[in-house]
């Protein structure tokens, strides 16, 4: 039975303690202490292994505020510190993933309030969640929406769904990493292309360049996302660590410096107890019982 933060009789940010964890509206996260935390703008549940985290102001289609980046982190921080879980899908609505940044709030920030709180930075925080982060995108991601669902380790689209950067249109750029990450997914020509028109790319399109990894109707989007997480939380934990550093390192380094670092990782693996059961598993023609060890 899933289980959720944010009951709706418990304010914002406020922790609550010892709550029959088959409450509605409740989900502990911690190993042995459990915490619960209530949220504004977004609902975070879990999935037996699979942390889902959704966010939540349909009045302005997913707009990413202050508030929504602190929830954001701190849920994620959580869920990585969670060792039930092993993988985590954030998503929005049928309508919109994220619009983009909150403008109302930006509006009145000039340039040295911007500089001197180094303004989107915290957002890095996203990056550095070691567990894989899938984003299950419908509708609008556009902006900081699109932006945050690059930071995740893939994407998974519905078919209803439009990514943009559409920040030249209001007098600047991309400030959350959309002309770097969008770059190194879909290459110089699109990434110039989206960041100097402010266009919109369907989901078709995004397929094709690379930006998402598949595309679904939209009603089997998120049990296609939870599917995919669960398969992944289901394997040795160290190895899907692993797996990911070394993906993301193809972006920062050489090929020569990155085929010596999966070559390191790969060799690593071998002093773990779940490589010695993965394999054996393998032979024996059954099912892997991996204990992140």
């Amino acid at each position: 039975m899933p289980v959720q933060f944010a009951p709706r009789n418990f304010k914002a940010g406020q922790p609550c303690r010892h709550i029959i964890p088959d409450e509605p509206g409740c989900h502990a996260l911690m190993k042995e202490e459990r915490v619960y935390m209530a949220y504004e703008t977004i609902i975070v549940e879990t999935r037996d292994s699979v942390g889902l985290i959704r966010l939540n102001r349909p009045q302005a289609l997913n707009a990413l505020n202050r508030a929504v980046l602190e929830e954001l982190t701190d849920a994620l921080a959580a869920f990585d510190a969670d060792g039930k879980v092993g993988a985590v899908v954030l998503t929005g609505s049928e309508k919109a993933f994220a619009a983009g940044a909150d403008i109302k709030e930006m509006q009145s920030i000039n340039f040295v309030d911007a500089y001197l709180q180094d303004m989107f930075a915290d957002w890095q925080k996203v990056d550095r969640i070691r567990k894989p982060i899938i984003a299950a995108v419908s509708g609008y991601a556009l902006g900081g929406g699109c932006e945050l669902a690059m930071m995740c380790d893939f994407i998974i689209a519905g078919s209803n769904a439009k990514f943009g950067q559409p920040e030249i249109t209001l007098g600047v750029i991309p400030g959350m990493g959309g002309s770097q990450r969008l770059t190194r997914y879909v290459g110089k020509s699109k990434a110039m292309d989206m960041c100097l028109t402010g266009r919109m790319m369907d989901a078709a399109e995004a397929e094709r360049c690379g930006l998402v990894s598949r595309v679904v109707a939209p009603e089997a989007l998120l049990e296609e996302a939870l599917k995919a997480a669960e398969r992944i939380a289901s394997f040795s934990r160290v190895s899907v660590y692993m797996a990911k550093e070394a993906v993301n390192r193809a972006y920062e380094t050489t090929l020569d410096e990155g085929l010596r670092f999966e070559r390191r990782l790969f060799h690593s693996l071998f002093a773990t107890e779940d490589q010695k059961e993965g394999m054996s598993a393998f032979v024996d023609k059954r099912t892997p019982s991996f204990k992140n060890r």
